[in-house]
């Protein structure tokens, strides 16, 4: 199927008589007729639920639907997106161990790495993704476990050239995770291009509609956990699920068996039935305003570009941008629909445009059908210092636009009228 039916009907298949619309499973629990079958379950030996914070079936069919979108071999849903890196990053590494990644990630994502898994003895090394390929390399370490970056990175819209990373993370024998949120498996699908492991927060696009916070971690099935030996969890006994070998019981499956037998089970950031339910009604129109949000995004950029009270307008998907190229190769279906610029009178004036905008709205929020703004340095960012906040482009003066799939007449028409209160 293509990825527009797909969206529709991937994941849920329901027989006669049984509801047409993937139903709300709003249980913690399941009944079983034997202590046997029970006792399966619990060993891995069969499939089935028994515990909504390991499985749940109204989860599990957005689950498939996800890893169908993506092309993987599985996924787990959780309940945010914090939730789901730190999954696919402690699943594969522990205390001792070395991650490297783009220094342009999402500010929560950059913190998480930096501050939180450095409690947890998990190092961390930030690299330039526009650097060259030999020059990222230098950052690897003997005990480096993996290789993370953003398809679009979120606010600084640096695009990430996927099989360059793919190919060094390959070179030093582990995984690469991309975090795949903006673009949305519609316009880009990391996993043909050589990524391992794909993240999501749920609660941006792939909702679509700001109602419910979600993530998830989908498992490509091509890393071979066993060839370089860095990954004894996943090639020798868990003993803390009865001796099983991940690499040998589940194949392809490893990776994402082990994140839900070992870090749901005993973090347990699982998702709520309600909000899987929600997720899958967001999933069945991505292929409709993912097109709409870039198209829309790219008119509202280009307006940007020739109105001189702005000092500088970054997109992607403008003929000027020099991630150009990239998106030409990664995303030729749409650059997705945010937008940052700074405009000119620097953070002061940005406030009074913010303040003076009527159809857009002052959020944290991001990537839903409504356009927002929002002033990162001071809300998402407030946690980093100057000099980090210059590493990962985001400035003083940067505005980020989420453009929603209104008309993008009248879009634009209220960022002139901010405008022009903004810049006296």
């Amino acid at each position: 199927m293509k990825i527009e039916t797909k969206c529709i009907q991937s994941g849920y298949k329901p027989k006669s008589g049984e509801a047409r619309v993937l139903p709300i499973y709003q249980s913690t629990t399941y009944k079983y007729d034997s202590a046997e079958h029970m006792g399966k379950l619990f060993d891995l030996e069969e499939d089935g639920y028994f515990y909504t914070r390991l499985a749940n079936p109204t989860c599990g069919a957005v689950e498939e639907k996800i890893a169908d979108l993506e092309g993987g071999v599985g996924a787990m849903l959780t309940s945010s997106g914090q939730a789901a890196t730190l999954a696919a990053v402690m699943t594969i590494a522990r205390a001792g161990d070395h991650i490297v990644c783009s220094n342009s990630v999402y500010g929560g994502t950059f913190n998480l790495l930096d501050v939180t898994l450095k409690k947890f003895g998990i190092d961390v090394t930030f690299v330039d993704p526009d650097a060259e390929a030999a020059e990222i390399g230098k950052a690897f370490k003997d005990n480096t476990k993996a290789l993370l970056g953003e398809t679009i990175a979120n606010p600084a819209l640096t695009v990430l050239d996927i099989e360059k990373f793919a190919k060094l993370a390959h070179s030093h024998g582990v995984p690469l995770i991309v975090d795949n949120t903006f673009a949305t498996p519609v316009l880009c699908r990391p996993i043909e291009f050589g990524a391992d492991i794909v993240i999501h927060s749920t609660s941006k696009y792939l909702d679509g509609h700001a109602v419910a916070l979600g993530g998830v971690v989908v498992d490509s099935g091509n890393f071979d956990w066993a060839a370089s030996g860095k990954f004894p969890e996943f090639t020798v006994p868990d003993e803390s699920y009865h001796g099983v070998v991940y690499t040998e019981k589940f194949g392809r499956a490893a990776f994402i068996v082990k994140a839900r037998a070992q870090l749901m089970r005993d973090m347990g950031f699982a998702p709520a039935p309600m909000n899987a339910f929600l997720l899958n009604l967001g999933t069945e129109t991505l292929h409709l305003r993912m097109p709409r949000h870039s198209e829309n995004a790219l008119k509202v950029a280009e307006f940007l570009e020739n109105d001189d009270r702005i000092a500088w307008v970054n997109y992607p998907g403008l003929a000027s941008s020099k991630y150009k190229p990239l998106v030409d190769k990664y995303l030729p279906n749409g650059a997705s629909g945010v937008v940052s610029f700074g405009i000119k009178g620097g953070r002061e004036a940005a406030g009074r445009m913010l303040d003076a905008m009527e159809l857009a709205a002052i959020v944290t929020h991001v990537a839903d059908a409504r356009t927002c703004a929002l002033h990162p340095a001071s809300t998402t960012h407030r946690q980093m210092t100057d000099e980090q906040l210059e590493e990962c482009g985001v400035g003083a003066d940067l505005i980020r636009l989420s453009v929603g799939i209104e008309n993008a007449e009248d879009i634009i028409e209220d960022i002139k009228q901010a405008l022009d209160k903004a810049v006296k």
